[in-house]
């Protein structure tokens, strides 16, 4: 089940930057990122409200909230309208590479911050991106 649903991540974070650069070509990031933001948090809102989940957010503790808040700003906010530029303005097959380099930066943290371990397999995978960046930033 989880690969599935990450496998349906990835189909769908392909699929979007096409969507978004032909969306951004007459109007700027920051509009872009607003339109995007506004129609997600609709349809999120009315899912929460008609699946009756809504009853939960009473119960979120407030440390939840803050962490999910600065993952929120820096994800959604500021990484995502850095992503928006960059798609409007350059090659969403040199962007999207770009911006999938990020699980670098996961591990880093989760290793320092989490206390998460190393894997042979995770330091060969982050070896990998590296290479395929390299690869790209030459070209």
């Amino acid at each position: 089940m989880i690969f599935f649903l990450a496998m349906f991540g990835m189909v769908c974070w392909g699929i979007a930057p096409v969507f978004g650069k032909i969306g951004l070509t007459s109007i700027n990031p920051i509009t872009g990122l607003v339109i995007r933001t506004y129609l997600s948090a609709a349809l999120l809102t009315g899912w929460l409200i008609f699946s009756g989940d809504w009853v939960q957010l009473k119960t979120v503790p407030l440390k939840a909230v803050f962490f999910i808040g600065i993952e929120g700003i820096l994800a959604t906010l500021v990484g995502d309208l850095a992503y928006y530029a960059a798609i409007k303005y350059g090659e969403i097959s040199f962007v999207t590479l770009v911006m999938a380099c990020s699980p670098i930066i996961s591990i880093m943290i989760a290793v320092l911050f989490l206390k998460e371990k190393v894997t042979i397999s995770s330091l060969l995978g982050t070896a990998m991106i590296i290479g395929g960046l390299t690869l790209v930033i030459r070209h």
